[in-house]
């Protein structure tokens, strides 16, 4: 390791914990007074506004990369808290810093075909305008379904081929995760016993701080990936290591015993798929650093399911198996979301040209007498609500990256990036800006520091 960057690790150090610490402090301040939310939230928008705004233009990419970043991983945490003035605040924020950052300095030409996504998302408000009126919360039923693909293409837009450091997508991976401590610290002071809110092997609510368990565990879930990869790639010595096994014991506790699914099988997923990455791009070297806390890091898993199933009377274990309380096993895995995933595509069968509609697939189920159910998978509700439209959406999301791919191969994060967006929208929609966002850093052109070449001295002869 070279002499700049010995100094970079040592002034980072105290830099990185007393951020761990503040925002430990920040969950504990919330907890104690919940109207101090509103205020860190509207902290966080200035603040990022600010240093976006007064980036130099080389710079403005990096900065848009750690607001959108840090609104991702705090957006459930502001939500739990009503820290939000808006539900879908974190999207429409994220939208606007790409925007700013677009007007600053534009996008790669390679990307038009994500403009071409946003429009094919206008038909389905002109449809959805016509079979379900402005008697029904147009706006809202609309801003919900459709934030979010919008996210994703605004996002994409603006990221398609930007270069960036790798030390700069490292420091913007820490960025996501520093509030997720806020809300694991919340989520402890919330509920410090899980003993005491069991009633099943269902989605706990009262685990998950009183808001939605699917929510809260895919967040925990991006935490654990933030942390696994400052335990591999950002902890170079033995404190730094501690630091982050804690926080990832405990962010992962926290998540399991949401009783939710869905976030903790796709971090499982995406961190098999990071260290699947750097493995095959390090060193001999660096491989046997990987494979040694590698071990660390199993071994921490094992303790953590341990406590997990200690702590919930074996029900955690029963929910894994697909079991009830008493051990019964139960006949949907999915809880209901293949019933939703049929029914989307019966809409997409009986409307193939132009779909159903934005967020017509929900109001239709409302007005058939089964309550309100918004589908949890985004390619069913794409399919049903866009109709032919969907199709091409799709081919655009899967083969862009895809051909991304095979001309620069340098992004480590491509595969947990987009097996992330894939594994969310399959089991939570868009209900988050996380899939949208996360989708597009899959699309960076990560630069690696050029070693400094040792040139050779010329020895003139006399």
């Amino acid at each position: 390791m070279s002499t700049k960057s010995k100094n970079s690790v040592n002034n980072d150090q105290p830099n990185y914990f007393y951020l761990v610490c503040l925002h430990a402090v920040m969950g504990l301040l919330v907890y104690l007074l919940p109207a101090l939310s509103k205020f860190f939230f509207l902290g966080v928008v200035v603040y990022f506004l600010y240093l976006i705004i007064s980036a130099k233009p080389k710079d403005k990419t990096k900065f848009v990369i750690f607001a959108c970043c840090y609104v991702v991983g705090s957006e459930v945490f502001f939500r739990m808290t009503s820290g939000t003035f808006l539900y879908e605040a974190a999207k429409y924020l994220v939208i606007l810093y790409m925007v700013i950052g677009l007007l600053s300095n534009g996008f790669s030409n390679k990307a038009y075909a994500y403009l071409f996504y946003l429009a094919l998302l206008v038909p389905s408000i002109l449809v959805a305008y016509v079979n379900i009126g402005l008697e029904s919360n147009f706006r809202t039923n609309v801003a919900f379904v459709l934030s979010g693909p919008v996210c994703l293409g605004f996002s994409a837009l603006y990221l398609f081929n930007k270069k960036i450091k790798l030390n700069d997508l490292l420091e913007a991976i820490k960025y996501m995760g520093l509030p997720i401590i806020s809300m694991t610290v919340y989520l402890f002071l919330y509920n410090p016993s899980v003993r005491d809110v069991l009633s099943g092997t269902q989605s706990n609510f009262e685990a998950s701080g009183g808001f939605g368990p699917n929510q809260v565990a895919t967040i925990l879930g991006l935490g654990m990936f933030a942390f696994t990869v400052r335990l591999f790639m950002k902890s170079p010595n033995l404190f730094l290591k501690v630091v982050n096994i804690l926080i990832l014991g405990v962010i992962s506790y926290r998540a399991i015993v949401t009783f939710s699914r869905g976030g903790v099988v796709t971090a499982i997923l995406i961190i098999i798929l990071f260290l699947f990455s750097i493995y095959s791009k390090s060193s001999l070297k660096f491989k046997g650093r990987i494979i040694y806390t590698s071990f660390l890091f199993l071994i921490l898993a094992g303790a953590v399911w341990i406590i997990s199933s200690n702590e919930t009377e074996g029900l955690i274990d029963k929910r894994y198996a697909n079991q009830d309380k008493i051990g019964r096993e139960k006949e949907d895995l999915s809880t209901g979301r293949v019933e939703l995933f049929l029914d989307d595509l019966q809409g997409f069968k009986e409307n193939p040209f132009l779909g159903v509609g934005a967020n017509g697939a929900k109001e239709l189920r409302i007005q058939s007498g089964q309550g309100i159910k918004a589908s949890h998978n985004e390619i069913s509700r794409l399919l049903s609500e866009h109709g032919m439209f969907a199709i091409i959406i799709l081919i655009i999301l899967i083969l862009k990256p895809v051909m991304l791919r095979f001309k620069n191969r340098r992004n480590i994060f491509f595969l947990a990036f987009l097996g992330f967006w894939f594994a969310t929208i399959n089991h939570s929609a868009m209900r988050l800006a996380a899939p949208a966002f996360i989708y597009a850093l899959a699309l960076l052109n990560v630069q690696y520091e050029k070693r400094p070449l040792r040139r050779k001295r010329i020895i003139q002869q006399g």
